[in-house]
């Protein structure tokens, strides 16, 4: 069955990056000609592509290690002593990842809104002009980064707890009596202790950023002037608009090879984290 549904639908999709399937391929498979690297090559001089993945990038640089930082300082405060009614936090701050994505889309374009914004109300509050957040190319993007980390940052929060909770007690205590403060117990038992959740999140994080789709399909399209364009969403356009699908297929395998590179690079960087 993994044969079926996971292996044979890979290989058909890299056949079919050496190829110019189109709509004519589907109705009649002799239409597909074979053409080698042609598709990676025209890759290379397509100013949308590298718009996509400097975007692409951006956002997984930026919005990344924001979601992981806001995921851990959320664990953090829930796994504390300090906070009572740990599960309802926890129920709460999981909820937006289990939301639709279109319902969280409606109240966020609300929230954007230009003019009747929530978000602009609170700026105009304290003497900033309004911003244009999904209409301005520079604040775009930062806008979809900024519902992308309250949207997920609830299920990495989930696993820094489960890591959390797995430290023993014991080595704070002995910290303490020792006098050392709670941002030393920080870098010095936590850090340490959450090494491989800590990979484990970044990883996954890094995967998931990099397939950004349905933020910039729900909220931009892509625009402004392309300026939330993704690699994954320009995959759509090239395959399901233009029904360039040998051409789309060439684009998803060199996201694959960018995500495969960013893992190997996570896993060498922690292996020296250990060895050091």
């Amino acid at each position: 069955m993994i044969t079926v549904f996971f292996f044979f639908p890979v290989v058909a999709a890299l056949f079919m990056s050496f190829t110019d399937f189109d709509i004519y391929g589907l109705s009649d498979i002799g239409f597909v000609r074979f053409i080698g690297l042609s598709n990676y090559a025209d890759l290379l001089n397509d100013p949308l592509f590298w718009t996509a993945l400097k975007n692409t990038f951006y956002f997984v640089l930026v919005g990344g290690p924001l979601s992981i930082a806001v995921s851990l300082g959320a664990a953090l405060l829930i796994n504390s002593r300090l906070v009572r009614f740990k599960s309802f936090f926890r129920l709460m701050y999981f909820v937006p990842v289990v939301a639709t994505l279109v319902s969280v889309a409606v109240v966020w374009r609300y929230i954007y809104h230009p003019r009747f914004g929530l978000l602009n109300f609170a700026l105009d509050k304290i003497g900033i002009e309004p911003i244009d957040w999904l209409g301005d190319p520079v604040w775009a993007m930062p806008a979809i980064i900024l519902l992308a980390v309250w949207k997920n940052f609830g299920f990495n929060m989930i696993i820094f707890i489960a890591g959390l909770q797995n430290i023993p007690e014991e080595l704070y205590e002995a910290a303490r009596i020792d006098g050392a403060n709670a941002v030393s117990q920080f870098k010095s038992i936590t850090l340490p202790m959450l090494a491989p959740t800590m990979l484990f999140v970044g990883i996954i994080t890094m995967i998931g950023y990099f397939q950004l789709f349905a933020e910039p399909y729900v909220m931009t399209q892509g625009g402004p002037v392309n300026s939330t364009l993704s690699i994954v969403l320009y995959m759509y356009q090239e395959g399901f608009r233009w029904w360039n699908m040998g051409y789309s297929a060439s684009l998803a395998f060199v996201l694959f090879l960018i995500i495969f590179i960013g893992t190997l690079i996570q896993l060498r960087v922690q292996k020296r984290g250990y060895e050091g």
